[in-house]
């Protein structure tokens, strides 16, 4: 085997390249040790950071490291490492974390190599928050950065794992407005997740996986976080409810709630706790919201009758029809052009429950009308498709008869001819 000695080379540039090589590897160690997990990932807990912890860190998958936040040098293991020629802050106050956060995430430029598309507007925005106006003043409860997004595990918020996913969110706001006793100095509710977790919103978010569907941060803002104002309610309820808003602008409540300086929607529909709504709000019932304001008798009342009359009687005529139809389909009859024409009633009977929105007597009617007739139709259409079923059971009905008694009169016939037949 070739050895250094009769390998060719000269002893002196051998060892001149082992040299090189064992720099090279001395500052390829520099550059990747990392003493501040050596020490951390031994430690208890809150100050344990494990490597395999800071490694999920979206920070440090980028490329930074401790030193980027708390300053030092992690390249050394002894005092120096925390000196404060290396810059070395320590553990950074509740009060310095917004800033530190938005050197990098404000920086515009610095962002863009990572991620051009990414905003950089989150420390502007917390200034205007409740929280960060809060922080401003001295209150060092109120939420920072690391409160929602973590501390040395921080995930995008597309991982389902991030605490800001939007299927964690709520979840993530639970932590401090659902604590009674940290809550208690600012004198608010803290049944917004209880209420939060029943309403229509939950369910779509948890239940169907509709990442679309509202949480907190859709009604309050994320890094801005307030609560809407009694005037912009309407404008956050659009964002979503395009043509109930619409329908809204058309009503008399719009300014009746404006003079009394009601919130709009939720007026009727609540805001952290909103439930499906159905019909029954148009009732008199324990879900109804009509007569919370209004008085029997009056005009709204009437017209809130003849509304809801109208639903009903439009609701009750779908599902008749809906039960010829499939009756007449059990039994074999061809009904899918009816079936097709369903889906019009029933999206008819779902604009009339918006256009409610306008309290306007008329709108709801025509759209009633309108679902009414196709529901009728329908109806003859099953109820043609029931009477050709019976006849043609009719038909068969005495298509076996002769058939039966053909039978029996040929059976007659042949034992009439062999009793006739000469005996041999």
């Amino acid at each position: 085997m070739a050895t250094w000695r009769n390998s060719g080379l000269p002893r002196r540039l051998i060892l001149r390249l082992a040299l090189l090589l064992f720099a090279c590897a001395d500052v390829a160690y520099a550059q990747t040790a990392n003493t501040c997990l050596d020490c951390h990932s031994v430690q208890d807990p809150p100050r344990r950071v494990t490597e395999e912890q800071f490694a999920r860190d979206i920070h440090s998958q980028k490329g930074l490291n401790c030193a980027s936040c708390h300053g030092g040098d992690p390249t050394k293991a002894d005092l120096d490492a925390m000196s404060k020629a290396a810059g070395f802050r320590g553990k950074i106050e509740r009060s310095q974390i917004p800033a530190l956060c938005g050197k990098c995430h404000a920086d515009g430029a610095y962002m863009r190599q990572y991620n051009p598309s990414l905003r950089t507007d989150q420390l502007s925005q917390y200034k205007t928050s409740v929280h960060g106006k809060l922080l401003e003043k001295g209150d060092t409860k109120v939420a920072v950065c690391t409160d929602c997004h973590g501390v040395h595990d921080l995930r995008p918020v597309s991982d389902t794992r991030s605490k800001v996913h939007p299927l964690n969110v709520a979840q993530t706001c639970a932590r401090c407005h659902a604590d009674a006793a940290y809550m208690k100095a600012y004198s608010i509710p803290t049944d917004q997740f209880e209420k939060y977790s029943t309403s229509v919103h939950h369910q779509a978010m948890a239940a169907r996986g509709d990442l679309s569907a509202p949480t907190c941060t859709t009604c309050h803002g994320n890094h801005g976080a307030a609560p809407p104002g009694v005037d912009s309610v309407q404008n956050v309820c659009s964002k979503c409810h395009v043509f109930q808003d619409q329908m809204y602008e058309k009503s008399s409540h719009k300014a009746a709630f404006q003079s009394a300086g009601l919130p709009g929607c939720v007026v009727c529909h609540g805001n952290h706790g909103i439930t499906h709504p159905t019909d029954a709000k148009l009732g008199t019932g324990p879900a109804a919201t009509c007569m919370q304001c209004h008085s029997p008798g009056d005009t709204c009342d009437l017209a809130r009758v003849e509304m809801l009359s109208g639903l009903t009687r439009l609701d009750s005529a779908i599902k008749d029809a809906d039960h010829t139809l499939s009756v007449a389909e059990s039994s074999g009859m061809e009904v899918s052009a009816a079936r097709l024409e369903e889906d019009q009633a029933r999206d008819a009977l779902t604009k009339a429950r918006v256009t409610i929105h306008s309290f306007r007597k008329e709108l709801v009617d025509h759209d009633i009308q309108e679902g009414l007739k196709i529901a009728e139709k329908n109806m003859l259409a099953g109820k043609a498709a029931l009477a050709d079923r019976d006849y043609r059971r009719r038909g068969l009905g005495w298509a076996l008869v002769f058939i039966f008694a053909t039978v029996i009169g040929l059976f007659l016939y042949i034992r009439q001819i062999e009793r006739n037949a000469p005996k041999t």
